[in-house]
């Protein structure tokens, strides 16, 4: 009975392994008093949900659970007995776990998911615990070319990128932050990867080759042929992410939550930290006048923030950077076609090294450093802040 019960206890470490794995349970683990905004949880796998019914026997051959929807082969098969912990979910293309301490076994515990060539192996054994990701596929792409990032500061617009890029709209001046101001937007503006790119635990997201020096690997992983668009869109993302820092700006790109979370911990402390992101009431809006409700606009941040926007990748990845001498405000707006949004704005007060051919620049027709310089947050992005 007491070999059993360790093995019933090592199922349950093997669980726990696998929860940490998520990025949600990490981000409640590390902030615990800080809501997840809907911009992050939407990217959120559903690999770990399960909505099916669990059955549990206990008896004098073990202890057996089984987990689904009563077609054999369909569900979750646990048994405890004396071979050790054998674990088998899917009909051979799931997840199988085996604890077992015979000679002929290794003796120690060993996790596969997902379908031979296209899964993830975790084995705990006495040379600790290891962790192996086979990526799941190929990005989808939806035709959007690959161009200048607005929110990049030493990036100069081109005239496509200013007359044809909704993102253009999102610039505005600090003084124009008042009720009754119309202005038109578009926050849902197409990301490349149909905005559906989630995020990759932080266990598999740092076993996918990420830099310009592994980008023939990048490709052959993804399955993605050199020169196409897709290929573009990943290299300008890559580039982004390694070009130099702006004056006292610190960056970061964080191909996980897990790492995004501890970037913006690192550089906001964890107590009293906030994360909030624009949402709109209906998805694929279209571009429309819309106007700052009479309930007026609130100043979440005066000091420093990081603001985190999502990139064109195959899997979601966001390009963190520390802003100084920023402002963080929340504003409600109201569409013509009677829409709600609750947008948020970030300002910069100082944009004196930026390149002056910027967007923004070209947009509100004004010199580097001269004025305050906001800009509202498209719904897939967020911005961290301390309160």
């Amino acid at each position: 009975m007491a070999i059993r019960l360790s093995l019933i206890c090592l199922l349950v470490s093997v669980t726990a392994i696998a929860a940490d794995l998520t990025p949600e349970r990490y981000w409640n683990s590390a902030l615990p008093n800080t809501p997840i905004p809907n911009s992050l949880r939407h990217l959120f796998t559903s690999d770990f949900s399960d909505e099916k019914s669990t059955n549990v026997q206990v008896g004098k051959g073990g202890v057996n659970v089984y987990t689904g929807k009563g077609k054999p082969g369909g569900g979750t098969a646990v048994n405890v007995g004396k071979g050790g912990v054998h674990v088998n979910t899917g009909k051979g293309k799931g997840t199988h776990v085996s604890v077992s301490g015979g000679k002929g076994h290794g003796g120690g515990v060993g996790v596969h998911t997902g379908k031979p060539g296209k899964r993830t192996d975790v084995g705990v054994g006495k040379g600790g615990v290891i962790v192996h990701t086979r990526h799941k596929g190929k990005p989808v792409y939806v035709g959007v070319k690959p161009g200048h990032n607005p929110f990049v500061y030493n990036y100069a617009a081109s005239e496509t990128q200013l007359h044809d890029d909704p993102k253009a709209a999102l610039f505005f001046l600090e003084k124009d932050m008042v009720p009754g101001k119309a202005m038109n937007l578009r926050f849902n503006a197409e990301d490349g990867y149909n905005g559906k790119t989630a995020f990759l635990p932080r266990g598999e997201a740092e076993t996918v080759p990420f830099g310009s020096e592994k980008f023939s690997e990048i490709l052959n992983t993804f399955s993605v042929k050199p020169g196409s668009g897709e290929a573009e869109m990943m290299k300008k993302t890559i580039e982004e992410c390694e070009a130099k820092r702006v004056g006292g700006e610190e960056k970061y790109c964080a191909t996980s939550l897990e790492s995004m979370v501890d970037f913006s911990v690192s550089k906001l402390g964890k107590d009293h930290v906030r994360a909030v992101s624009t949402e709109v009431a209906e998805k694929n809006a279209p571009m429309q006048k819309y106007r700052i409700a009479a309930a007026g606009v609130k100043k979440l941040s005066d000091d420093k923030s990081v603001v985190c926007h999502k990139q064109k990748y195959p899997f979601a990845v966001f390009y963190c950077h520390k802003a100084m001498m920023t402002s963080v405000y929340a504003v409600p707006l109201e569409g013509e076609n009677g829409l709600r949004a609750k947008a948020v704005a970030v300002c910069h007060k100082n944009t004196s090294a930026w390149n002056p051919n910027h967007l923004a620049f070209k947009v509100l027709k004004v010199k580097p450093g001269s004025v305050p310089v906001c800009h509202f947050l498209p719904e897939t992005h967020v911005v961290w802040f301390s309160y």
